[in-house]
């Protein structure tokens, strides 16, 4: 107590044995006094205690990929933590000083196995964990552009190793498709051609682009007619995509090319009867086939004396039908002539006069009428 004063000043002293779970407590004193009491701000203080356990850590966002980078990081529990640790890298023991962490650059599948950490200055205090790299070799046969003939055999081959179960798809042009086997190519077998093999995370694609060529063949030549000219129409298979070459001057109507398919049109108009021949050819070879084609002036003349002589056929059959339809009109009209005749004699009980002449007359007339 200060005399002059006679204010009190009281002091107390805590001593305390911290444990590590005391490390992150908060301590605080009270003061009481008849007049009120107080509580200090709570304060933190550093509690060391040293390293009883290590875990070892593999800082990576999913299944560690051949090829990508590591890291390796060792957590201690002693306060302060360590700043030196030992790295055993598949038996090989890499120190570090100053960090806990340790990265593996471009790990490989043969970097796959057991790593561990351990205490700079205690051996002992280790941990250990297993790692696994995923990895996926693709190879294709044949690949880039293949050039082959229509008949040809082609063999693909494609052969993976993976670090897992894999699964394979085909491709041609964008669509799925089987896997490709190739005995005698046809025309319809070319394509670009993606097979994609993926496991996991992992995919990897390789490709080939398949030409089938071929000597050109024609597969149709025809002809058509419209109003004042003919359409000759001439289609051929063939890659690379054919020429076209005609035996007479025509204007061209069409020209395409499509999946080895090629057609070409022209319009003539022959005033003679032509024999006409189309001829392809690429780089491999050519054909040829011929068409006759008959005159237009030819057809038309025919055409009109056909026209003819069905209208003269008609009038006759015509005439011919009227004609007997009148005969049969008229023999109606004579023997019902005679039936009343007949019956009036009946009626009257007379004697028949001229009975046979009359007969004959009658026999003479439906006879006559009766010869067409």
């Amino acid at each position: 107590m200060e005399p002059a004063t006679r204010l009190s000043t009281t002091f107390s002293t805590l001593q305390y044995t911290a444990t590590k779970q005391d490390a992150d407590a908060a301590f605080a004193c009270s003061a009481a006094h008849p007049l009120g009491a107080q509580v200090s701000a709570p304060e933190v203080f550093p509690i060391h205690y040293p390293t009883e356990n290590l875990s070892l850590q593999v800082l990576s966002m999913g299944p560690i990929v051949e090829g990508e980078n590591v890291t390796l990081k060792c957590q201690a529990d002693g306060n302060p933590p360590p700043v030196s640790f030992n790295f055993h890298l598949k038996g090989v023991q890499v120190p570090v000083v100053g960090s806990n962490t340790y990265t593996l650059a471009g790990i490989t599948r043969d970097a796959a196995g057991e790593y561990k950490c351990s205490l700079a200055d205690n051996a002992s205090i280790e941990d250990a964990h297993a790692i696994e790299v995923n990895y996926l070799d693709l190879s294709l046969s044949p690949t880039g552009k293949v050039l082959k003939k229509i008949g040809d055999k082609l063999n693909v081959t494609m052969e993976k190793n993976t670090s897992g179960h894999a699964k394979v798809s085909w491709t041609k042009d964008g669509k799925a498709a089987k896997a490709p086997a190739f005995e005698r190519l046809t025309y319809a077998d070319a394509g670009v051609y993606v097979c994609e093999v993926a496991t996991g995370t992992l995919k990897r694609s390789l490709n080939f682009q398949l030409v089938v060529e071929g000597v050109p063949e024609i597969t149709s030549l025809t002809k058509q007619r419209a109003d004042s000219h003919k359409v000759l129409t001439c289609e051929a298979l063939g890659v690379p995509e054919p020429s076209f070459q005609w035996s007479v001057n025509g204007t061209e109507v069409e020209s395409s090319y499509a999946n080895a398919k090629a057609t070409h049109r022209i319009r003539v108009e022959p005033a003679a009867n032509l024999t006409v021949t189309c001829s392809v050819r690429n780089k491999l070879g050519e054909d040829a086939r011929t068409i006759t084609v008959s005159s237009l002036i030819k057809e038309k003349t025919e055409e009109k004396g056909v026209g003819d002589e069905g209208d003269d056929q008609s009038k006759l059959i015509v005439g011919v039908v009227v004609g007997l339809l009148v005969a049969a009109a008229l023999v109606g009209i004579i023997y019902w002539i005679y039936m009343k005749k007949r019956q009036g004699t009946w009626n009257t009980n007379e004697k028949e006069v001229g009975t046979s002449e009359e007969s004959k007359k009658l026999e003479e007339t439906t006879n006559n009428h009766s010869i067409p």
